[in-house]
């Protein structure tokens, strides 16, 4: 190929002829400096068709000549094998390419000529079409300026009949639009603060009473305006992210109406987490389970033995489920429904439970509820749920109690406020709806709106019906204010039962067995509406009702209570209804309790002989509350007969000396509390006592037949009984009273008596 060609030399064999010598011109040519530039600069479209032939039929059908086995003699000679056996294959290419290419040129000249002949033609084509197209413009253009002076002038008539239909429709709206057009303005300049507000709300606040919710919330609030961050002055959850038509659905389903139960629901329609409601008192229960009736809600224990396979099932199809009766530890398989770990698989989406995996419906809810007071949840559990705190607020029971009371008293009155309120939400509901479609028809309009008759006809219909339901719902206000205003009659009695329940909640913190249910508290209180004496004057009957209720109430709670128990609640029921009417001073009542705080007393005690230095401590520290200001120096200085009251053998029936005198029995309840805290618990007695009567110091001998009356087939008496106590031979003589003498059963528990003592109880409930 280089056109080097070969030595003759003489034979190495000694056969003394000359041979041809290839390696020594090699070794010249492969010496050569510019030898690869040659190579790479190689005139590859002339080569010697001599060299090519040589090539075909000596080398390349040669099996030996083949880059891969030339490689294992020496990588150069690999090198040149390759380059040779790519000249052979370019110039056979080449040789088959170049007609064609050829042929080509010859033939894109044909197509050239032919293709400007064509234009040519298209052009002469075009302008004759071009004169046709003009003509027929015009005489469209004439046509439809003809077609559009008859249309102005028939939607110019239109135009002003809906332009009239328009302004008589929405007219008189234009002022309470402007006014929530302004309202809008302030709520999207504070959104940022009132939802950064609401956000710590919902993720945070919701195991927490309503007080410690409203201080925090303040907190934040004043946050925002220091780092001048837009929020209301009043932050509300209900007007942030509540929906008043939903609300009020809620409410009809259960919810009690009071804003710390209304915003408990609000973070259970807005939290990421699945909710877990503290229901010591059923509210959250009943209301989830009226709120999801029409959705086939699902109610499970984790005692159930088929509680997965319904968890499966409502996961699959989207129903709801309430979990209730949980303790302070949830089960493991929970966990991927409680961290919500879905995944794709197959395209859907999928959760694994259990050993399962099923399709997960984006439709599904759960609700968790547990009965505990006041549970312990580990941080473990509490970040995979929301933890809200349901139990009752003295507002929502007091609503609760008045509803009971009206239906008992004044049935006519609670039937028509409760269809009242069926009717106020089915026209609130329809007036946003009409509200919507109204705002939607205006927003989605393009261009001038009375080119648009369905709108028109639209924006027409939706106002005269929107006008009619205005007036049926203020016709129904000004009812529900009236009922309201009659139902007001009975306030004070639901005000005055409510302070009794929370007294009765507080008894928990004595001992946790002194625990009370909303339903047991409810059904007294329809015992007491039936049972007290009737009267005809309002003020009178309630003065009963209110009476008898109270009474019912102790006597039935100091049934349960130990002994020693029984004076304090007494005391707690007389302090909580005096606080109720305004007539307990806090600081007092705490002072009362705690003995006041304070450190090292400066002021030296005016008779060390007589008078503790405990007594002298408390008297001065109680000196700094308001209504004892001076009784400091009233002791110093009428000691003596401060002196004579210490000494007295009763010194919670002698008069009070000096300033004493003008105490009020709570007060002197103080003084006691620091000069004789021997004679506190007989001063108790003598408090209440001077405020309820005296039978609210003298709790009830224990009445069985009383017990029995108060019980029923869902509400068993158990006996906590005391060493030596043994009520069985009392039990068996009431049942003979009762006729049951001899269908009466017993057992004593004991290792293997549990079937025996199901079975008893399945017998009693199936024959009675």
């Amino acid at each position: 190929l280089k056109g080097v060609g070969p030595e003759k030399i003489a034979d190495p064999d000694g056969s003394g002829k000359k041979v041809l010598d290839y390696w020594g011109p090699s070794k010249k040519l492969l010496g050569d400096m510019k030898f690869l530039q040659g190579l790479k600069e190689y005139d590859k479209d002339n080569i010697p068709a001599k060299a090519i032939k040589v090539i075909r039929e000596k080398y390349v059908p040669d099996e030996e000549f083949v880059p891969e086995k030339v490689a294992k003699a020496s990588g150069a000679a690999e090198g040149l094998c390759s380059w040779v056996r790519a000249m052979e294959a370019y110039d056979r290419v080449a040789k088959v390419v170049a007609p064609k290419k050829a042929k080509l040129k010859e033939a894109e000249g044909e197509l050239a000529e032919a293709t400007a002949l064509l234009k040519e033609k298209q052009a002469n084509l075009k302008g004759i079409q071009q004169q046709l197209q003009d003509l027929k413009d015009k005489f469209k253009e004439l046509n439809d300026k003809k077609e559009s002076l008859e249309a102005q002038v028939d939607l110019c008539a239109k135009k002003l009949e809906r332009a009239e239909t328009l302004m008589s429709s929405l007219g008189d709206e234009k002022d309470r639009w402007q006014a929530t057009a302004a309202d809008l303005g302030r709520t999207y300049t504070n959104l940022t603060g009132d939802v950064l507000v609401s956000s710590g709300l919902v993720a945070y606040l919701g195991a927490f009473t309503s007080q410690f919710r409203n201080e925090q919330c303040e907190q934040w609030l004043k946050r925002c305006k220091d780092l001048q961050i837009p929020s209301s002055e009043t932050f509300s959850l209900s007007s942030t992210l509540g929906d008043p038509v939903k609300i009020r659905d809620w409410n009809i389903a259960g919810l009690p109406t009071d804003s710390f139960s209304v915003d408990n629901g609000i973070i259970v329609s807005h939290a990421r987490r699945w909710p877990l409601m503290i229901d010591p008192q059923g509210q959250a229960n009943k209301w989830v389970k009226n709120m999801e009736k029409n959705n086939k809600l699902s109610v499970i224990k984790l005692t159930d033995g088929d509680f997965v396979r319904t968890l499966e099932n409502a996961i699959q199809f989207g129903t709801p489920v309430l979990l209730e009766n949980v303790g302070e530890e949830l089960d493991s398989i929970l966990e991927p429904i409680l961290l919500k770990q879905t995944f794709k698989q197959g395209g859907a989406i999928c959760i694994r439970l259990g050993d399962s995996t099923i399709e997960y419906s984006k439709d599904f809810r759960f609700y968790i509820t547990s009965k505990l007071p006041n549970p312990h949840y580990l941080p473990e559990t509490s970040v995979k749920v929301t933890v809200l705190n349901f139990m009752i607020t003295p507002a929502g029971l007091q609503d609760q109690l008045l509803g009971i009371v009206v239906a008992q008293e004044r049935p006519e009155l609670e039937e028509e406020k409760n269809a009242l309120i069926l009717q106020s939400a089915a026209n609130k509901r329809q007036l946003k709806e009409i509200e919507d479609k109204i705002l939607e028809v205006l927003s989605s309009s393009e261009g001038n709106i009375l080119e648009d008759e369905t709108a028109i006809k639209v924006l027409s219909s939706s106002k005269e019906l929107s006008n009619e339901i205005s007036e049926k719902q203020q016709v129904a206000e000004e009812t529900e204010a009236k009922i309201d205003a009659a139902r007001g009659g009975y306030e004070p009695i639901a005000a005055h039962s409510s302070v009794l329940f929370f007294t009765i909640a507080q008894l928990a913190g004595i001992d946790p067995m002194y625990q009370y249910s909303l339903p047991w508290f409810t059904n007294l209180f329809l015992k007491s509406i039936e049972q007290s004496e009737a009267a005809d004057d309002l003020d009178k009957r309630l003065g009963n009702l209110r009476t008898h209720f109270t009474y019912s109430v102790y006597r039935n709670v100091c049934r349960s209570l130990f002994e020693k128990d029984k004076l304090l609640f007494s005391l707690l029921l007389c302090i909580n209804i005096q606080k109720k009417e305004g007539n307990v001073d806090m600081e007092e009542w705490m002072f009362f309790l705690t003995g006041g705080v304070g450190l090292d007393n400066p002021h030296a005690n005016p008779a060390s002989a007589w008078l503790p230095t405990k007594a002298w401590d408390e008297i001065c520290r109680l000196n700094d509350l308001p209504r004892f200001n001076g009784l400091r120096d009233d002791v110093v200085t009428n000691i003596d007969q401060w002196q004579k009251l210490y000494d007295a053998t009763l010194p919670q029936s002698e008069p009070f000396p000096a300033m004493g005198a003008q105490m009020d029995s709570l007060q002197k309840l103080l003084m006691l509390r620091a000069l004789r805290p021997d004679k506190v618990t007989p001063a108790v007695q003598d408090f209440v006592q001077l405020h309820m009567g005296q039978k609210f110091i003298e709790p009830p001998p224990f009445d069985l037949a009383g017990a029995y009356e108060d019980s029923h087939s869902c509400a068993p008496l158990i006996f906590v009984l005391s060493p030596g106590g043994d009520p069985m031979s009392a039990l068996l003589k009431f049942a003979d009273d009762q006729g049951f003498g001899s269908s009466m059963q017993t057992l004593s528990l004991g290792q293997g008596q549990g079937p025996i003592a199901l079975k008893m109880i399945e017998k009693g409930m199936a024959d009675g």
